[in-house]
């Protein structure tokens, strides 16, 4: 049976990182290729730190881990000063109030036959939380995220994809989470709505000792709402820092062409960046002479 290990750290515990991910690797199968390897990074408590590769580069597998829906090959994931690498499902649940997740497609993740105050009382449920208590958190909750009262008794199909998405946002929040996964939140919406949910995340963060793990293959949404950048190709980190450095001075190949690939409103400086991005690309597959 899982137990959740001690790490030794500092006496001073506001200096210990909320998160650490400790030499990371993880493979598919027992012959299979590494997905992620030897991936190390750290968020401190109040933190945003943006998470970043094309499809394929290994960076949901990582939240996946954390979250403990992937097993980890090797290394460590320590959550504030516990190694959570390998915990029981019983030690997982535990956490389930602490580390919360918001995903791509909330739609895939919320009952439609129930009203979307059963999916927030959920986890309160889980966690003890009296009946009447849950009912003042689950509405408290949504108005933190601009849902109108009443909004719990409506069902999945009658909000719109950004308010889902915010519906997401409160369920994971309604625990009063130190770490959420955002992994892809806001890919799948248009970029009036990515704006207004990406506000939204950063208004949430301010003022509390909140946690964000951002996932996602734009830079322009990274630059956002990060505060530190680690870049990911094929499994492996290329580059990580404080986001505006990264930004301002990509050292590697591999950024450059992802900063170019970010869309952005300005049709003359989407053009510039195709092009450029187009270079790039090119001279990455170019042959060595």
């Amino acid at each position: 049976m899982s137990t959740v290990e001690p790490v030794v750290t500092s006496p001073d515990a506001a200096a210990t990182p909320l998160l650490e991910v400790r030499n990371l690797s993880i493979r598919y199968g027992r012959k299979g290729p590494l997905a992620v390897d030897d991936v190390s990074f750290t968020i401190g408590r109040g933190e945003t730190l943006g998470l970043i590769g094309e499809s394929g580069s290994g960076k949901t597998t990582i939240g996946r881990a954390i979250l403990g829906l992937v097993p980890v090959t090797s290394g460590r994931i320590i959550f504030e000063g516990r190694d959570i690498t390998r915990l029981s499902a019983a030690d997982r649940r535990t956490l389930q109030g602490d580390l919360r997740a918001v995903f791509q497609d909330p739609f895939s993740s919320l009952d439609p036959r129930k009203p979307i105050g059963d999916a927030l009382s959920a986890p309160l449920r889980v966690a003890g939380v009296p009946r009447a208590d849950r009912t003042f958190r689950v509405q408290a909750a949504l108005d933190s995220v601009g849902l109108a009262p009443g909004s719990e008794e409506r069902y999945p199909r009658q909000f719109s994809g950004g308010q889902r998405q915010r519906v997401a946002i409160a369920r994971a929040l309604v625990t009063d989470p130190r770490l959420v996964v955002c992994d892809e939140a806001v890919s799948a919406l248009d970029l009036s709505t990515q704006a207004q949910v990406l506000n939204l995340l950063s208004d949430l963060r301010a003022g509390a000792d909140l946690g964000y793990l951002f996932i996602a293959h734009d830079m322009a949404v990274v630059e956002f709402l990060a505060q530190r950048v680690v870049v990911l190709n094929r499994g492996r980190v290329v580059e990580q820092g404080e986001t505006r450095e990264v930004m301002r001075n990509p050292q590697a190949h591999y950024t450059r062409v992802l900063m170019a690939a970010s869309p952005v409103p300005d049709p003359d400086e989407q053009a510039r960046r195709r092009q450029a991005w187009q270079q790039l690309k090119a001279s990455a597959s170019a042959p060595v002479a």
